[in-house]
């Protein structure tokens, strides 16, 4: 094995540590208390039939999956936590079915399906047909030498499916990611050989990021 694939190697371990202990200790800022308005306001130009089934990576217990599932849509996610997907069973009152698939501990009930563990680990064939994915939390929390296999995988595993991206924003040497600010160059770097890019909408983060500093969000659609 080369020096780079051990890093890669170490770097993932390191992310995944990250991650558990985030969740562990309740250390979850990043968790939203209202479905995201960016997310509200754009999903429809993704032009979803009801009963689309949409893919959410990276998904913890965000609320954004309750609107989806409230909207008659059909879910499917991908969290490294397990803590976080019990979570967001009980907020939603479902007690769901658990079985093991491959590397992955599987989620059911009915209109949603949660697969725990490493994204790297689903494939094609176990997440099943989707019709859209939905990526507010998974680019923008991978640092960059991660973004580009994401990338690459996420194409692959959603078979093209189209995408509403929302990333942030700002001067990064203010502060240390996640969540990362990813510029308009590296979205079409990572990801304009595979769809025809429209940047949607950019929003002044309200307050600052974290109260600190100017950011935006900005919203893509990939087709």
């Amino acid at each position: 094995m080369g020096a780079d694939a051990r890093h890669d190697q170490t770097r993932t371990a390191m992310d995944r540590d990250f991650w558990h202990r985030k969740w562990a200790i309740n250390e979850i800022g990043f968790h939203e208390r209202a479905a995201s308005p960016l997310m509200v306001a754009h999903i429809g130009r993704l032009n979803l039939a009801p009963g689309s089934r949409v893919f959410v990576p990276l998904c913890g217990k965000s609320l954004d999956l309750h609107w989806l599932l409230s909207e008659g849509f059909r879910v499917a996610g991908a969290e490294l936590s397990r803590i976080a997907v019990d979570q967001l069973f009980a907020d939603l009152g479902l007690t769901p079915e658990v079985h093991q698939t491959g590397e992955l501990l599987h989620y059911r009930a009915r209109n949603i399906d949660i697969f725990v563990g490493d994204i790297f680990c689903l494939d094609g064939e176990t997440l099943g047909p989707v019709d859209a994915v939905y990526d507010r939390a998974a680019f923008v929390a991978l640092p960059q030498a991660m973004r580009a296999r994401y990338a690459t995988h996420l194409t692959q595993l959603a078979g093209r499916a189209p995408q509403l991206l929302i990333c942030y924003q700002y001067d990064q040497s203010l502060m240390d990611g996640p969540p990362f600010s990813i510029g308009d160059d590296e979205v079409t770097q990572r990801y304009g050989h595979a769809y025809a890019l429209t940047l949607l909408t950019k929003t002044d983060v309200a307050g600052g990021f974290k109260g600190r500093f100017p950011a935006t969000e900005a919203v893509w659609l990939l087709q």
